[in-house]
């Protein structure tokens, strides 16, 4: 068996003095770190980081899903080489004109 004692005895008090030091030291810096984690502008800050890298996120996937929907709509209307699909645009269009129609009336009848 070791004698861990035996090994603590062997140090001189300069020795045993800087380790103190050192560790006083290193405390510092870890009490330091604390503060300035708990800090009330670094917890707003954290939190504002926070929520701008969600709204980032959540624009990024709302503009990818946007992306995805405007070209699958193009898709639809055009052909590959750019020539517009009248058999799809036409009755697309005559449901526009139709519901725009329809407020158009149904607004006038509010009024009066």
């Amino acid at each position: 068996m070791s004698d861990t004692s035996s090994t603590s005895d062997a140090r001189t008090p300069a020795q045993i003095e800087a380790e103190i030091k050192r560790r006083r030291e290193t405390l510092a810096e870890t009490l330091d770190e604390i503060g300035v984690r708990v800090h009330p502008k670094t917890i707003v800050g954290d939190a504002k980081a926070k929520l701008v890298s969600n709204v980032d996120h959540t624009l990024g996937r709302a503009y990818v899903g946007a992306n995805r929907f405007v070209s699958d709509v193009k898709g639809r209307l055009v052909t590959e080489d750019g020539a517009p699909r009248l058999e799809r645009i036409v009755p697309v269009a005559l449901v526009v004109v139709g519901v725009v129609g329809l407020l158009a009336v149904g607004s006038r009848r509010r009024k009066d």
